[in-house]
């Protein structure tokens, strides 16, 4: 079969227009091709195979035809089924209270460190007034560190506004 005759069924086929017969003459063409199709041909070659490969599956005997399907069917209660239904009922009990034990505990902590927060360190008002001193002085030391670093921006600005003609 040549190739403007399988684009031409290519073309029915994706327009919905292809009858069973032409769907299985591209089928047969595509499983029975050797060698490098051209471009166009090749994106619908492993569709094609594939349903080439699925039609040689067998139909359902007619003996198995008139069986209900297996979510018709009623559900089968054993000894197996109710024992993995009670465990899961206690496993999840548990889920259950392990996830209420650990928010109850989360809570408890909570708290705990919330009245830490409020609580005084220092006993003696002269050290706690000596930590503030020193805390607020490696605060000050840090932020002018910053602030020079921030002035050579600034002069770093200028000097491109100055090239740029910018005002």
């Amino acid at each position: 079969m040549e190739y403007n005759d399988i684009r031409t069924l290519l073309n029915k086929y994706w327009a919905c227009e292809s009858t069973e017969a032409e769907e299985a003459e591209l089928r047969v063409f595509y499983a029975s091709h050797e060698g490098t199709l051209p471009a166009d041909l090749q994106e619908a070659a492993p569709l094609f195979r594939y349903y080439h490969d699925c039609s040689g599956i067998p139909e359902m005997p007619e003996l198995f035809t008139d069986r209900p399907a297996p979510w018709d069917e009623p559900q089968q209660t054993g000894i197996i089924r109710s024992i993995t239904q009670g465990w899961m009922k206690y496993a999840a009990a548990v889920l259950v209270a392990a996830g209420m034990l650990y928010s109850a505990d989360s809570f408890r902590d909570k708290r705990t460190s919330e009245d830490l927060a409020f609580r005084d360190t220092y006993s003696d008002p002269k050290l706690a007034y000596q930590q503030t001193q020193r805390a607020l002085q490696l605060l000050s030391k840090n932020l002018n560190r910053g602030k020079s670093q921030m002035e050579k921006i600034a002069y770093f600005n200028e000097a491109t506004d100055l090239v740029t003609g910018k005002n």
